[in-house]
């Protein structure tokens, strides 16, 4: 995680997602979803750093003007910004050239939106390729809220203050636990990312180390960290199996049988 911005629900996610412009990364790619379109927001995310792009999909009834066909499935085109928008956003050109790539899947259309104009550095296959990764982070919100919270639907904590401080202690130990994960990747034989250890082991782990060091000698600390390195190779995924079937949202788990004859 390189930043976070949280807030109660009166606040809209266009002003969060605003708070985390400064601390992006120089020289790294950002993946939007559809519903953060906003061509001010884009622009600042871009001029605010060296190298800060950013992906987005194409949103229905957006307006372009292609300015080059690269090919069937890469045009540069010419977005144009409202007088709204410029008002919020006062360093917004009228016009912001972009790169739509297409993409077809099983007879579907993708389109996205990038900032990533030279087809030389970034090719096309490489940007419809990596927008595949956005689902990383869905994953991540998993791991924070099945495995780390253990699916409670609600935090403990009951005063604002106070669920911000356990949210942040939340994102505190994700990132620590992440943090380990990247050098214990190290200490593999093999090259292997921080993505194929199981999260979930990982923590277990890491808790069995934590809960037995203040009961051991100074002595016994070498050993006990020895043992957890050694058993790294026990948290190797399993290469992910590729998806056959489209996504589905499944049925709410229910506390009482369900009744045939009223389904």
């Amino acid at each position: 995680i390189t930043g976070s911005a949280f807030d109660d629900y009166n606040v809209n996610e266009m002003i969060l997602a605003e708070q985390l412009i400064e601390t992006t990364p120089n020289h790294s790619v950002t993946m939007f979803d559809k519903g953060f379109y906003s061509l001010g927001l884009l622009h600042k995310w871009q001029q605010s750093g060296t190298e800060r792009h950013w992906l987005i999909p194409l949103k229905k009834n957006v307006q372009y003007e292609v300015i080059q066909s690269r090919g069937r499935n890469d045009k540069l085109v010419l977005l144009h910004s409202n007088p709204r928008a410029r008002k919020l956003w006062p360093e917004l050109p009228e016009t912001i050239q972009a790169r739509l790539v297409t993409r077809k899947i099983k007879g579907k259309t993708y389109e996205v939106l990038t900032s990533m104009l030279d087809a030389m550095r970034f090719p096309t296959a490489d940007i419809t390729g990596l927008y595949e990764h956005r689902w990383e982070i869905e994953l991540g919100y998993r791991e924070q809220k099945q495995y780390m919270l253990g699916n409670r639907l609600t935090l403990r904590s009951r005063l604002p203050a106070l669920v911000k401080q356990e949210l942040w202690g939340i994102l505190l130990t994700y990132t620590l636990v992440r943090y380990q994960m990247v050098k214990m990747c190290h200490q593999l034989k093999g090259d292997y990312l921080p993505y194929q250890l199981s999260f979930n082991g990982s923590l277990a782990h890491i808790l069995r180390l934590l809960v037995g060091l203040p009961y051991a000698t100074p002595g016994a600390v070498p050993r006990q960290l020895k043992h957890f390195y050694d058993m790294i190779e026990s948290l190797i995924l399993a290469p992910r199996r590729a998806r056959t079937f489209p996504r589905a949202v499944k049925r709410r788990p229910q506390r009482y049988a369900r009744n045939k004859k009223c389904q």
